[in-house]
């Protein structure tokens, strides 16, 4: 699943994402309403979790703020409110299912599952090209040439990340909150550890990296201007 994760606490956004991830799920993070429709508009996400931590009101204006502007996706929304009446305003305001924390996160993750098949699988190019390149997003695999490589979930999520914003240069901050969900991971050499990785395994030997280095800016995957998608 690709999820997008939208919560009102950054440090318990970043906590349930990183529990997603280690499922093997691809994860984006929104920090509000505005930016929940940004990221939707440049990635097929299956479905969003609204985390409420602070306050269910402002939780449900945001859910009647992504609904009011066009978001369809299938909603999950978390809180602490357990009373009927909280769950039945939840419900009003969009969201199509209702958690009350503590959960257990098998629980979680069977009732996203649940929300996509009642909602159907989302227009999600199959395949995105980029120069020798090709992933399947939803068998999450890669290939250069063709080729099958052989990646960890890590070093698949840092490839997406890179092939969907091929052409631009993306910051170690934003590969660390978008990938690793920390922004502590920009301030150590695992990015740059899980870089070299994926140069060896998607570069052609004798040839010049895919994957380019801009200093005191970040990385930038080159060869195309964007990616190609395929159905």
């Amino acid at each position: 699943m690709r999820l997008l994760v939208l919560g009102d606490e950054p440090l318990a956004a970043h906590a349930l994402a990183k529990r997603l991830c280690e499922q093997e799920h691809t994860v984006d993070i929104a920090s509000g309403a505005d930016d929940a429709l940004v990221q939707a508009a440049i990635a097929d996400h299956d479905a969003i979790v609204l985390d409420v931590t602070r306050s269910l009101r402002d939780g449900l204006a945001t859910c009647r703020d992504l609904r009011r502007n066009g978001l369809d996706h299938p909603m999950l929304m978390l809180t602490a409110q357990a009373a009927v009446q909280a769950r039945i305003a939840a419900l009003d305001s969009g969201a199509d299912d209702y958690l009350v924390k503590p959960f257990d996160f098998g629980e979680l993750l069977a009732r996203l599952r649940a929300l996509i098949r009642r909602h159907g699988q989302p227009a999600r190019a199959k395949c995105v090209v980029v120069g020798a390149l090709r992933l399947d997003r939803r068998a999450r695999r890669a290939f250069r040439d063709e080729q099958p490589l052989t990646l960890t979930a890590r070093e698949y999520a840092l490839l997406e990340y890179l092939v969907l914003h091929a052409g631009e240069v993306v910051s170690r901050t934003c590969i660390a909150e978008q990938v690793w969900h920390s922004s502590t991971e920009a301030l150590s050499n695992v990015i740059d550890v899980h870089i070299q990785r994926l140069r060896r395994k998607i570069d052609r030997p004798g040839a010049s990296s895919s994957i380019v280095t801009r200093r005191g800016e970040g990385y930038m995957l080159v060869g195309v201007i964007s990616p190609r998608a395929n159905a």
